[in-house]
């Protein structure tokens, strides 16, 4: 079985949620990140842009201070985010040095998307790091930002930004394989956002280590695919999952438009 997309796949979004960044122990799963960068670098060579919408620079913060639970003051996530962003992009510079790949960090806030100059620019710049083979690596900058930390997650950044760039896909790769139905089995394919998956879709039960869950994903799908642009929800331990995501495997949750 293979999946059908509308339109060739040129360019796509991939977000990254914090329990793909680091560990339970807050350390950085630098097999997973260097597999990612391998895998873009695979993609790089079929002529498809990647663009990285990455979590973790909190949970990443966290760990490079031995800290085991997320603090709830606002001054102290934002100082942990000043930490962990350093760190998150000198171990995706390391990662994708090693296929030959560099990698641009672009911190962004919701002002950016808020005045057509402001996201004219963002989207002028990441078109500009495409056009030389840079993978953008985009966070909320959460050292001065205060809407990720107290009420989201980087769903709906992902979502924003696929926009914005008229991106083919986006993917969202998680903790899960896919959004489940009642019975803990994976959708394959969604044609519609009924009531029975919003139903579905539950925030996290990993609050120490990241914010949002499955309701903050279907969100961000929903803006995407108001946008038509296709959707992935899958596992991010998934062995080559961006690789058989484009080779059309059935993998996660396909939202289609």
């Amino acid at each position: 079985m293979t999946r059908t997309f509308q339109k060739p796949i040129k360019r796509i979004v991939v977000k990254l949620g914090s329990s793909q960044i680091v560990d339970e122990k807050f350390k950085a799963r630098r097999e997973r990140l260097n597999s990612l960068a391998r895998q873009i670098s695979l993609l790089h060579k079929k002529g498809i842009e990647v663009v990285l919408v990455s979590s973790g620079a909190i949970a990443t913060g966290m760990g490079e201070l031995g800290e085991s639970r997320r603090p709830t003051d606002l001054g102290a996530l934002q100082a942990r985010a000043a930490i962990g962003q350093a760190v998150l992009m000198r171990n995706y510079i390391g990662s994708f040095k090693k296929v030959g790949l560099k990698c641009a960090q672009v911190l962004l806030t919701w002002d950016d998307f808020g005045k057509d100059t402001r996201s004219l620019n963002v989207r002028h710049t990441l078109d500009a790091l495409l056009q030389k083979g840079i993978v953008p690596v985009i966070n909320e900058n959460d050292t001065t930002s205060t809407e990720e930390i107290k009420f989201g997650d980087n769903d709906k950044l992902s979502a924003l930004v696929a926009k914005l760039l008229h991106a083919n896909l986006l993917v969202i790769l998680s903790n899960v394989d896919g959004l489940w139905d009642i019975n803990k089995k994976v959708y394959t394919e969604v044609k519609e956002i009924t009531p029975e998956i919003i139903t579905v879709s539950k925030g996290t039960s990993n609050a120490h280590v990241a914010r949002g869950g499955m309701k903050t994903k279907i969100d961000a799908v929903q803006i995407a695919r108001a946008a038509h642009i296709p959707c992935i929800i899958a596992g991010g331990n998934v062995k080559d999952v961006l690789v058989k995501i484009i080779a059309r495997e059935p993998i996660g949750t396909y939202f289609k438009v």
